[in-house]
């Protein structure tokens, strides 16, 4: 178990704790490589129980969702601002929804039995990861809507924005596939999304690796579903 400080890079959840909740959190934690898990690996699988709770530092996941004869697509986006399994908050231990590694980095984790001793006998603990399943909760929703709404240009320069807000640093290990996957289009629109963001000097890419280049514009790409700064806001 590695012993973690605080500074201004780490999880932003577990960051904003008062110190003495912060010293019982971190006491059981530990950091944790996710970079081998960017290849679509799952962190959690819809109904099954929890392992552990996720708080990223600068990996992005991404939560899923899926019917019947259709591929899943993302209904969530959790970094360095969250955590995976907020649920168990609920009293349940049981994932609502598949959890993928979509952004390379490092996380710290915690076993649920010891997060749900934590939260029975720390009151400022359950309140502050309410607070974050509220927002959540919101996002789910708004993303819901986006993708029933918005073009693809516009979701995908959302997508990057958030995705570099969580952490990213403006690189992304994704290939046109993967990003469809993620947004619930074909193959075919995130190509041609992705070529007007290009042309228009917005991004760059090869194959696999997409970088923003011009933030301010692709903010003026993007629907009005992404709100600048908002990651940062909430806390």
């Amino acid at each position: 178990m590695i012993p973690i400080p605080r500074l201004p890079a780490a999880n932003q959840l577990i960051a904003d704790l008062p110190d003495t909740v912060y010293k019982s959190l971190m006491k059981h934690c530990e950091l944790v490589d996710l970079v081998d898990l960017v290849d679509g690996e799952k962190l959690c699988t819809q109904h099954e129980r929890y392992s552990h709770a996720w708080f990223p530092v600068t990996a992005c996941i991404s939560v899923t969702a899926s019917v019947a004869k259709h591929p899943a697509m993302e209904i969530g986006m959790i970094g360095h601002e969250g955590m995976l399994g907020a649920t168990l908050l609920l009293a349940t231990e049981q994932a609502p929804h598949d959890a993928i590694v979509t952004g390379p980095g490092s996380a710290l984790r915690i076993h649920r039995d010891a997060l749900h001793q934590l939260l029975s006998n720390n009151p400022t603990l359950v309140r502050c990861l309410q607070r974050y399943c509220y927002q959540l909760m919101v996002q789910l929703g708004q993303n819901t809507v986006c993708s029933r709404i918005h073009q693809v240009e516009a979701r995908l320069a959302r997508w990057l924005l958030m995705a570099n807000d969580r952490g990213q640093k403006g690189h992304f290990y994704l290939t046109h596939l993967q990003l469809a996957e993620i947004l619930g289009v074909r193959r075919s629109a995130v190509t041609l999304a992705s070529g007007t963001l290009k042309q228009a000097g917005l991004i760059k890419y090869t194959r696999g690796n997409i970088s923003i280049v011009n933030q301010t514009g692709l903010e003026a790409k993007a629907c009005e579903c992404y709100i600048p700064g908002q990651v940062h806001q909430e806390h």
